[in-house]
């Protein structure tokens, strides 16, 4: 046992040692490949074992004994986890003595040796605000525009570390105004999209160009503008800061990026600087729906009077398309009360972008189940069936009764055909098939039943397999409701269909199937028996009133007819959606 245990404790110790070496492997290469030092060689830098006694010294501001640690040359060229040497935690350290026994004591270069992560001991005394420390190595020649490897330099670092006190140093010691780091950005950009008005007017004190473009051919004026930072804009508009560049028709105008934010004080800024807000994107887009797409109502309502009507017919789409898309009620009903059309068409190229080729803002709004915005559009007169897709299709795939019931309302076609698919009866049955609810709300706004027992095979029997995964041209509903996964809802089906039409024949498949379910006797007592008078009739009347009339069930109240009559017509004993009733019997 002994034995045992001290061969696993041996193992152990050289795992451990094993996994040092590896550990200062790393760093010393890191260091060799990364770092580029002047004057000292990376050869010269080596992981200490036990660094830990000149850094613990520099914690402590130990003078006495630092002393006696810097006569050791190698001690100052040794690093930690880190890559820092001496000189680096010197520099964090707020002692400026000892900072200065460091610096004269090193090597020459070592102000230069930048960390694991690039930092040199400037970048870092600067990081931690530590401004005598950084007088100090810009005194004694740091170069203050090394960057660490994030592409942050040290006047980078004092902006976003709020540190004005050393941003000036930094300049004062010519420090680069337009250095470029991360995504090509200057600091004005930096200063720019953090709102930072003090350090943007030190820059531009100093030089720094209002101009400059990031990766995203983004200016500082664009970055301030779509962040909201209202004197920022205003300092760099002062200081000669374009509005447009000539890379902007992909990226966007600043109003543009005003819009994004929202910000109507910018907006009216830049419009009074010259800003064209009818000046169109490389999609069409103009800076009025951006505004509506965020649902910015305060922006909408500046840039709605100096938007021309014919740059909105040239972009190919209406701001109430892209208040609809963003699901903001308000936008549309502002674009509205401007004067906006309900019935604006996307134009053709820009529907080539999108999958569902849709055309309309109602469409849209159905879409996003956004039953106000539907309710709004439909109001002010929005088109119910202008789409290439069915706005009513889009809702009962989503099973939303309310936006199916507001569509029914307004005279949404419920015997439309897919465009997909193609069956011999209108689609709607396709997705009301399982929910009564659905079903009886199709019905009663007139969709054509006869067509569901249409069958071309008549009596004789079908001469092909019922539905697999191929997909038949016009396929009979008999061949779609008798399939493995439908067929226990047949005779459901049929038996509410039955209320809605006269006398009906079944050809030999669905009969089949029909004479399987429980419904199957009921359904043969309604076949076998006459139809009422009054059933007969309530279908003459509403087979002459035609659908375009039973679309839009608000034509049955103008009928000189009593109520009672009209709630009849309209199949009213059979409205379980205002009977609130959801589930089938």
């Amino acid at each position: 046992m002994d034995q045992q245990m001290s061969t696993e404790t041996t193992e152990d110790f050289y795992e451990s040692e094993d996994e040092d070496e590896a550990t200062q492997y790393v760093i010393e290469q890191s260091l060799m490949q990364y770092r580029k030092l002047k004057g000292l060689n990376p050869s010269d830098l080596k992981p200490s074992k036990d660094p830990d006694e000149i850094f613990k010294a520099i914690k402590e501001g130990d003078e006495v004994a630092l002393r006696k640690l810097t006569e050791q040359l190698e001690l100052l060229s040794r690093v930690d986890e880190r890559g820092w040497i001496p000189l680096h935690e010197a520099a964090v350290k707020d002692d400026r003595r000892i900072l200065e026994m460091l610096f004269s004591a090193s090597p020459p270069g070592a102000a230069q040796c930048r960390s694991l992560k690039g930092e040199t001991p400037l970048f870092l005394a600067v990081v931690h605000g530590i401004r005598e420390n950084a007088t100090f190595l810009l005194q004694n020649g740091c170069d203050p525009d090394v960057q660490n490897d994030e592409q942050d330099s040290p006047l980078v670092a004092a902006i976003l570390n709020d540190q004005y006190d050393l941003a000036t140093l930094l300049l004062r010691y010519n420090a680069k105004t337009d250095q470029t780091g991360p995504l090509n950005r200057t600091a004005l950009h930096e200063s720019a999209f953090l709102g930072l008005d003090n350090f943007v007017h030190l820059l531009l004190e100093s030089g720094a160009d209002p101009n400059a473009l990031d990766i995203k051919k983004k200016t500082p004026l664009s970055l301030a503008a779509q962040n909201g930072h209202l004197n920022v804009v205003e300092a760099l508009l002062q200081k000669g800061a374009r509005l447009w560049s000539e890379s902007e028709s992909e990226s966007g105008t600043t109003l543009f990026d005003a819009a994004a934010s929202g910000h109507p004080d910018i907006i009216t800024l830049l419009l009074d600087h010259g800003a064209d807000p009818n000046l169109q994107l490389h999609n069409g887009h103009l800076p009025i729906h951006r505004a509506a797409y965020h649902g910015h109502r305060l922006a909408l309502e500046v840039l709605i009077p100096v938007t021309k009507m014919q740059a909105v017919k040239e972009s190919g789409m209406s701001p109430l398309h892209s208040a609809a898309a963003g699901g903001h009620t308000q936008c549309v009903e502002i674009l509205l009360k401007a004067g906006y059309d309900p019935n604006f068409m996307l134009h053709p190229r820009v529907r080539r972008s999108y999958d569902d080729d849709h055309r309309s803002a109602l469409f849209l709004a159905v879409s996003n189940s956004d039953l106000h915005c539907t309710h709004l559009l439909l109001e002010s007169g929005a088109m119910v069936n202008q789409d290439p897709i069915s706005c009513l299709q889009v809702a009962l795939r989503q099973g939303n009764y309310e936006l199916i019931n507001i569509l029914l309302r307004y005279g949404a076609n419920v015997n439309y055909y897919s465009r997909v698919n193609t069956t011999h009866f209108p689609s709607a049955l396709q997705y009301a098939l399982n929910d009564e609810v659905m079903l009886r709300m199709i019905l009663n706004h007139g969709y054509d039943v006869k067509r569901c027992f249409d069958c071309p095979f008549g009596e004789s029997s079908h001469g092909y397999a019922p539905w697999t995964t191929s997909v038949f041209k016009d396929m009979v509903f008999c061949e779609v409701i008798t399939v493995s996964w439908l067929k226990h809802l047949s005779a459901q089906v049929v038996r509410i269909m039955l209320d809605y039409t006269d006398h009906v024949s079944f050809c030999p498949k669905l009969k089949e199937t029909l004479q399987e379910q429980k419904q199957w006797p009921e359904i043969c007592h309604i076949l076998r028996n006459a139809r009422s008078l009054k059933h007969l009739c309530r279908l003459q009347i509403r087979e002459h009133l035609n659908c375009l009339r039973l679309r839009a069930p608000v034509f049955i109240n103008f009928l000189p007819l009593p109520p009672r009559l009209k709630d009849y017509l309209r199949f009213k004993e059979f409205d379980v959606y205002s009977r609130g009733s959801m589930v089938i019997p």
